[in-house]
């Protein structure tokens, strides 16, 4: 089954379970069922040549939905090792039923032991699935280490052991499994924070579980999707010119930057933009011009060089390479005096919340986890353990549209489900990129005139480019790889 584009958070899906089988009248033991014969599917498209494998069991539904598996997968023919690293005894309800139809129907039960995992060519994690939160108790934390250090892949019923599957922060030893599959919604905690390094590949089933259209059910999340590109950017006129596009100015590259606003400007030129003008440095310009003479340089010593340019653009991207110096706190208050569409990034971000900026609404922030935690007056370490809520924050400090950048990008704005990107790889992780994502959104912005839907797709073509650009290895990308991979990532 395809991914579903909504995230959900785990009290929701308990919720969806509950409407299933209190509304919907589908028995819990139905669904349980249901879960193992979508786990089996999924087992054997993803190693499909494995006939021997091994199931650890918890004490929840989780391993309920292990026991159902091996049930199933034995009547299919695979030889089936059932551990329990909790008793039988202690299962109740619908996990002791499938632990009991396991048994009836032949199958042999053991206690965890780490020399048996290697009995298996795939071993299955039924330990805890989401019935964790702050870490898995030290029993069981010793028995997930053994599992990730069994030299054998791993499958994850619903979420990885350990995994806090809000907001996919591994709080302790944690299942690094090599694929998952999720039951009935997808959890956020699998795809923000470091959800993604310990789940590998998501499968999906929705155990024919319909969310209902009422209150309570809006997803947390929505992923990105490729459609929203054609959106922001619709096929042009033939009869169009440049005007048409919009005009971008870039404010940056102050005294020793000079990269940063050529980055930034030729990414708008390449998502569309149709005139793009560099305000930077003076000593700046003949460097910029050279290497990228679409470009329209402009030599500010002082903020009042930039009214005329303000006053002629449509959109302006203000940070890359500006710097924190007394030129630099001048030309963001004459940007912001503006009251133009903008995109403020890097150092302009750090001066907004010096200066502690009023929200505005039509402003786009796209700040870093560090440039976040500055915003908010918290610490990194908070903004990353839980991504979600620090992007729900901002948004209600700083009102317009708020890009969280880092593994799992976020973009959220006010009344609206926020998006998630899962695009983008460690490569990335480069000098320069940052700058490219501002001039991506900025052009974006000054063709579809919509912050949120510019920003979302920015975010996401950025990110297509980058993966683009990283198909020859991901080490020693360079921001420049990018900005040559947007113009066809915009034109799909």
């Amino acid at each position: 089954m395809a991914l579903p584009i909504a995230l959900y958070s785990t009290s929701q899906v308990r919720a969806l379970d509950a409407h299933a089988i209190d509304v919907q009248g589908i028995p819990g033991y139905t669904l349980m069922k249901r879960a193992g014969e979508a786990a089996l599917r999924y087992l054997r498209t993803r190693w499909p040549m494995a006939h021997r494998i091994v199931i650890v069991c918890g004490g929840g539904n989780n391993g309920g939905d292990g026991y159902v598996l091996a049930r199933f997968a034995q009547a299919a023919g695979l030889t089936v090792s059932v551990l329990h690293a909790v008793s039988p005894d202690e299962l109740r309800n619908d996990a002791r039923q499938a632990c009991d139809d396991f048994r009836g129907s032949g199958g042999q039960l053991r206690p965890f032991s780490p020399d048996l995992l290697r009995e298996g060519e795939v071993i299955v994690d039924a330990l805890l699935g989401t019935g964790v939160k702050g870490g898995a108790r030290p029993e069981l934390a010793k028995v997930i280490a053994q599992i990730n250090s069994a030299g054998r892949p791993i499958f994850a019923l619903d979420v990885p052991s350990g995994l806090d599957s809000d907001t996919g922060v591994p709080p302790g030893e944690t299942v690094r499994a090599d694929c998952t599959v999720t039951f009935v919604g997808l959890k956020t905690g699998l795809f923000i924070g470091d959800g993604p390094e310990f789940s590998g590949t998501v499968f999906f089933d929705d155990l024919e579980v319909v969310a209902p259209q009422a209150k309570g059910f809006e997803p947390r999340l929505e992923r990105i999707m490729e459609t929203e590109i054609l959106k922001a950017l619709p096929r042009r006129r033939r009869s169009s010119n440049k005007g048409d596009f919009g005009r971008v100015l870039i404010v940056g590259s102050g005294s020793g930057f000079p990269g940063a606003a050529r980055l930034a400007g030729e990414a708008c030129l390449r998502v569309g933009a149709g005139l793009v003008t560099v305000a930077v440095a003076p000593e700046n310009v003949a460097s910029i011009s050279a290497g990228r003479p679409e470009l329209i340089c402009l030599a500010v010593t002082h903020e009042g060089e930039l009214h005329e340019a303000i006053e002629r653009a449509d959109v302006i991207a203000i940070g890359p390479g500006l710097g924190r110096t007394e030129w630099a706190r001048k030309a963001l208050t004459a940007v912001l005096d503006s009251r133009k569409p903008m995109v403020v990034d890097a150092d302009a971000l750090n001066l907004v919340a010096e200066a502690g900026t009023r929200a505005r609404d039509n402003w786009i922030l796209t700040p870093h986890p560090g440039e976040a935690g500055r915003l908010l007056g918290i610490k990194t370490d908070d903004v990353q353990n839980d991504r979600l809520a620090a992007l729900e924050h901002l948004v209600e400090r700083y009102h317009g549209t708020i890009v969280l950048k880092g593994a799992g990008t976020l973009v959220g704005t006010a009344n609206r489900i926020p998006g998630l990107c899962e695009r983008g790889n460690p490569g990335m992780a480069t000098a320069g990129t940052g700058d490219v994502l501002t001039g991506a959104v900025a052009g974006i912005l000054a063709q579809c005139r919509d912050t949120s839907l510019a920003a979302r797709v920015g975010v996401l073509v950025h990110a297509m480019a980058g993966d683009a650009a990283a198909r020859g290895g991901e080490r020693g990308l360079l921001a420049s790889d990018l900005t040559r991979e947007l113009h066809n990532c915009v034109n799909r």
